[in-house]
């Protein structure tokens, strides 16, 4: 259960760890393998998937861009399957373990589909002849989406897993691990850039140039190495038994606080708990109310405070997470029209080399690389001085620079999108594939400031224990992200039709669609949602017992005996 106090971490055969054998960077870096191995395997698949789907499997392109949002928002919907089991039944490793194999089993029959030719329609171009190729139904459709969601399903299981597995290797008790940890997370960012660019880049190459049936094999095969690398390191884990359903301790504060609707709250509630109240949603605190007849009170009836605060802190930070849901829409026009759209242009750079539209999705993570140690070594000092704040810029400061950032991406989108077809319709001209590099470099910068931002906010809001559940509701909001840019496309299609054309997307020629007024669609979502950002972080109250930068800064015997406070009355 979330807000417990520390417990004791077991090997994997279930016995207490022992500092001197287990744990520490010599165990996380078997974790780091595994993370940027199935990194490298999922994005490889799900950044070039449209191309895939359109080309090979004959799906018009509204609907094959849509196969791919579903796809990736359901990886990310599935983290909190995924932290459920972990911290319910399996544990962290055991559960990687197990869908780990899954994923590794959905690349297999990826492969198998797209090298078997009677497992896929017959060949046809759908640019030029769309209306007359066979689209994939039937047998070969249902086996499409089972090998899909089998990736989908592991890789969304393993999500929250590696980053908790990955931290639960460092104590606090320990000094010199805990001062690792923060050479862990930088590790862990470099491991996971690292597997999209060489997905984006080398991964995407040997799809577009040998075919889609051995690029699916290479990702089975580097899921292979991830996996062996995890099961490498079963002897050094230190594994955190499972605590109970994350979703339970949030139930029994709701359920509690109808039940004593009508319950006052004791005027000396401040006195009491000092250290971790907050007056945000006082309804809540009626969970924390004994009766006086219920000395024994169940626990659904009765919460304690740590659980009532989480309960608050859940429900506070909502607001600011589902403003990036626009910001995950964009990310998803990046991996769907975007690169179709580069399809369209001269790809090539040398002669007797082209470059694959999907591997322009890397230049965000070269920017992100190059970048962000600039950030932090001239940017932040600066910010530093200027501000006062250790971090420069607040979390929250720095999510809102990255949403108004986005807002630029998709501008440039719609205006390189209508030099596009104006050049192809009306001048017969083909524009080179690196006018469309300016609209992932703004999102480079975008994502830059919103993600790293939204991770430090999380962690600096969360309490002991909520790390998990936290990084589990960002996933969960990548996928929202992913779900409204479907519902989009085809609530676009379905008010842009007309007698004479079926909409703003619904043709297989982007020449005769118009993806530039989708663009400048979203554009003006993205600075709607950026107002509404600013209007939610302005009335967002921090937690006062994390504005020193956490529980940890707290003195644990003092929180111990608040945290278990109860209201009598």
């Amino acid at each position: 259960m979330f807000g417990s106090m520390e417990e004791v971490s077991v090997d994997w055969r279930g016995k207490p760890c022992k500092a001197n054998k287990h744990g520490g960077m010599s165990a996380a870096i078997f974790v780091l393998g595994l993370q940027a191995f199935e990194m490298m395997a999922v994005a490889a698949v799900g950044n070039n998937l449209i191309t895939y789907v359109f080309n090979d499997m004959h799906f018009p392109l509204s609907k094959s861009a849509n196969v791919v949002t579903n796809f990736i928002g359901t990886v990310f919907l599935l983290s909190l399957v995924g932290g459920f089991l972990s911290d319910s039944y399996l544990g962290s490793f055991w559960t990687m373990l197990v869908f780990g194999f899954v994923e590794l089993f959905g690349f297999v029959l990826l492969c198998i589909q797209a090298h078997v030719p009677q497992l896929r329609p017959p060949h046809c171009d759908m640019v030029s002849n769309g209306d007359h190729c066979e689209e994939a139904k039937g047998y070969k459709a249902i086996i499409l989406f089972i090998a899909l969601y089998l990736v989908a399903f592991g890789s969304g299981c393993l999500k929250p897993n590696i980053i908790s597995l990955g931290v639960d290797q460092f104590t606090r008790e320990n000094t010199k691990q805990s001062k690792k940890l923060s050479t862990y997370f930088n590790i862990a960012y470099f491991a996971f850039c690292m597997g999209e660019l060489i997905a984006l880049t080398l991964l995407v190459c040997v799809q577009t140039h040998s075919g889609m049936d051995v690029g699916f094999g290479i990702s089975a095969a580097v899921m292979g190495i991830g996996m062996i690398s995890l099961a490498s390191g079963t002897v050094l884990y230190r594994n955190k038994p499972p605590r109970g359903s994350i979703f339970t301790p949030i139930a029994q504060v709701l359920v509690a606080a109808i039940t004593k609707r009508k319950q006052i709250c004791p005027s000396n509630v401040e006195m009491l708990n000092n250290l971790l109240h907050t007056n945000k949603f006082k309804f809540l605190d009626k969970a924390c109310i004994r009766t006086q007849d219920g000395k024994n009170e169940s626990p659904w009836r009765l919460c304690t405070v740590s659980q009532v605060e989480q309960v608050k802190i859940i429900i506070s930070v909502v607001p600011i997470f589902a403003c990036t849901i626009i910001f995950n829409t964009i990310l998803a026009q990046l991996q769907t029209f975007s690169v179709q759209q580069g399809s369209t242009m001269n790809t090539k750079i040398i002669d007797g080399f082209e470059i694959p539209p999907a591997s322009l999705q890397s230049i965000p993570y070269i920017l992100l690389i190059f970048v962000v140690p600039l950030y932090e070594t001239v940017l932040v000092p600066t910010a530093r001085k200027i501000t006062g704040n250790d971090s420069g810029i607040t979390p929250l400061q720095r999510v809102g620079i990255g949403l108004f950032v986005a807002t630029f991406s998709m501008v440039s989108a719609a205006l390189v999108e209508k030099k596009r077809r104006v050049s192809a319709l009306h001048h017969d001209e083909t524009m080179s594939i690196f006018w469309i590099a300016p609209q992932f470099l703004i999102f480079g910068v975008s994502e830059m400031f919103t993600a790293v931002g939204l991770i430090e906010f999380f962690y600096k809001q969360s309490l002991e224990g909520m790390q998990s559940f936290l990084t589990a509701m960002t996933y969960c909001f990548y996928s929202f992200g992913f779900y409204l840019s479907s519902i989009l496309v085809s609530l676009v299609n379905q008010i842009t039709r007309s007698k004479s054309h079926g909409g703003w997307l619904s043709d297989n020629d982007l020449n005769k669609d118009r993806l530039d007024l989708f663009y400048w669609m979203l554009a003006a979502l993205s600075l709607i949602n950026f107002f509404n950002y600013m209007f939610c972080s302005k009335f967002f109250s921090y937690n006062p017992s994390l504005s020193n930068g956490g529980p940890c800064h707290d003195d644990p015997k003092a929180r111990q005996g608040s945290l278990e406070e109860v209201y009598d009355i």
